[in-house]
């Protein structure tokens, strides 16, 4: 599996050093010494499939980048593996507040990195060949590849992470999320962050759905169910 890889790394040998290891696996790789110079790199075309992020830059922040990239048209989409090493709870929750796919806390191996740049790789795939785009569900739509969502036609204001997760609930509707799935799945690759982290998250979105966050149902001990058709309390 090959894609295009943009590292963003202001430390020259390791920037160096991961170009030569991911184009020994065959990945286009594109390097970027600063922010700006990432941003300009990950608007050029043909567009990179991963973008591997660090988050201490010279000129602008890992987070600002990331923030950035999910509000342009032609990034929202592209896989972002933030590296850094800030490896604190908050600092990874901020990280997928954001919009990071993955999170990967310095000093990492490198061959760690490329099986999570692969990993990113097969979601994408995976969504391109069979997931539509628009899903609806009784008084819920989402648009995955717009990265929006409407309860009663109105639309509501999502994070990145929030949208996936609503996500996830969405296209597994009916079957059981444990709160270690869903960080794996929402989260990225073994996500060092709590299971507290999920269940605040969870009910973030409910409060953000509205009436249709009854939709998510808290299965106690086990985790959460997205309920398999909506109902007339739902409804309305």
């Amino acid at each position: 599996m090959s894609g295009r890889v943009l590292v963003i790394e202001d430390e020259v040998d390791l920037a160096t050093t991961l170009e030569y290891n991911l184009r020994a696996e065959g990945f286009d790789v594109r390097i970027a010494h600063d922010g700006r110079a990432g941003l300009a790199a990950a608007t050029a075309d043909p567009p990179p499939d991963v973008i591997v992020l660090d988050l201490m830059l010279p000129d602008l922040s890992g987070t600002e980048i990331c923030r950035r990239l999910r509000e342009n048209d032609r990034t929202r989409d592209v896989a972002v593996i933030m590296c850094t090493a800030k490896g604190e709870e908050i600092d990874r929750v901020v990280g997928f507040e954001v919009g990071a796919d993955d999170y990967v806390v310095k000093p990492f191996s490198v061959r760690e990195l490329i099986l999570r740049v692969r990993a990113q790789l097969r979601r994408r795939t995976q969504r391109a060949e069979g997931e539509p785009s628009l899903i609806g569900f009784g008084r819920l739509e989402i648009d995955h590849d717009a990265h929006r969502a409407w309860v009663d036609k109105t639309e509501i204001a999502l994070t990145a992470l929030e949208f996936r997760l609503l996500h996830a609930f969405l296209t597994r509707r009916g079957r059981v999320q444990t709160r270690d799935a869903l960080l794996s799945d929402v989260w990225g690759i073994d996500a060092d962050v709590t299971t507290r982290t999920v269940d605040t998250h969870v009910k973030r979105l409910r409060e953000k759905l509205g009436e249709a966050g009854a939709y998510i149902e808290t299965l106690r001990g086990v985790g959460y169910r997205f309920k398999s058709e909506p109902d007339a309390e739902a409804e309305g």
